[in-house]
């Protein structure tokens, strides 16, 4: 398979890389077999965070004698310096590695968080590296104002941001600026957290783009057979394709959330664009992750929102974001409720 330089970090890295956070959804056995599947087909690169549970304990298993020329990248999430270390100590305990290839900030999605990762994380981090930990330094956001700034920093060798044809807006304001600084992109959410399905027509579009290196959630070896098919063969879209992707992209626009955050700040401190992208939760994690998390206590709080409006009067997208809101909290009540009586739950 054909390989990518990753920016500044000199990395090497498949066309395509492996996303884990779906193999947390499948016994242990499966989801080792689908990391393994991933492997056989000629994928050298692996992420996953310390926020997806059990991901990298099945990661360490799958890979266990198979390690060479392996690139493993992994995440905090923490915003302490001591929870940054012992997340980094867990990731190499879990992966079962020395050292881990690319460490990433998890979900720098606001400047609070950024300027806190730059003014007291990043030397943790930094002194990580020097010990041999870590060998690169990352961050992802969702955020474009915080990617931007990020990318021109100098401080961070990849940026991983979402990117597919409905989150188009990194084409040609994101991409530009890492390769004018020679930041390695890594594109989440190639087929939009699971709302895109056909993945022909969504990896052809990511493959117009020769140095971006997207990372899709792998929950079935078929999955990762079909993306490789695609890769393997002509990526020129066809005519066909394109309309089909406008068509996709109308129907989507109306009544998807881009995570930009724009819409921000509530007045009742609900994480909207959490809520927004609900559904792609339960298409992702298991429910336990769901239901007992921070995923959870931030969609309990959509049961607060006063209809006010402020929000949609900031989107750009012009989303009936208090329809979504109420929409996607009734359906988490749902699946809460199925979840409790499910005999599994007691």
């Amino acid at each position: 398979m054909d390989k990518v330089r990753l920016g500044a970090s000199g990395l090497m890295v498949t066309r395509i890389g492996f996303g884990g956070i779906p193999i947390q959804r499948l016994s242990e056995e499966d989801a080792i077999s689908v990391v393994r599947r991933c492997l056989d087909l000629g994928i050298n690169f692996l992420d996953t965070a310390n926020a997806y549970s059990n991901s990298e304990e099945r990661i360490g298993k799958a890979i266990s004698g198979r390690y060479e020329g392996l690139i493993l990248a992994t995440k905090s999430a923490s915003r302490k310096a001591d929870g940054i270390r012992a997340h980094l100590e867990q990731s190499l305990r879990s992966l079962r590695v020395d050292t881990i290839d690319l460490y990433q900030f998890h979900g720098v999605n606001d400047f609070g968080a950024y300027d806190r990762v730059i003014s007291a994380l990043f030397d943790v981090v930094d002194e990580a590296r020097r010990m041999g930990k870590i060998k690169h330094i990352g961050i992802t956001s969702h955020s474009m104002d915080v990617a931007k700034e990020a990318a021109k920093s100098g401080r961070f060798e990849t940026l991983m941001f979402p990117f597919n044809f409905v989150t188009c807006e990194p084409a040609e304001e994101l991409l530009p600026l890492c390769r004018q600084n020679d930041v390695g992109f890594i594109a989440m959410k190639p087929m939009a957290g699971g709302m895109l399905e056909n993945a022909t027509i969504a990896f052809k579009y990511l493959l117009q783009f020769p140095d971006v290196v997207p990372i899709p959630g792998i929950e079935q070896r078929r999955e990762i057979d079909e993306i490789i098919q695609v890769i393997e063969s002509p990526c020129e879209l066809t005519q066909a394709e394109k309309s089909e992707m406008e068509r996709l992209r109308q129907a989507l626009g109306t009544r998807f959330c881009r995570r930009c955050d724009y819409c921000q700040p509530c007045s009742e401190d609900i994480p909207i664009s959490l809520v927004m992208t609900a559904p792609t939760f339960f298409k992702r994690f298991p429910p336990e992750r769901i239901f007992s998390t921070w995923i959870g206590e931030g969609l309990e709080k959509a049961a607060l929102c006063t209809k006010c409006g402020d929000c949609e009067e900031r989107c750009p997208y012009d989303l009936p974001i208090r329809d979504m809101l109420e929409e996607h909290y009734n359906h988490y009540q749902e699946e809460k409720r199925k979840y409790q009586m499910a005999p599994s739950s007691g």
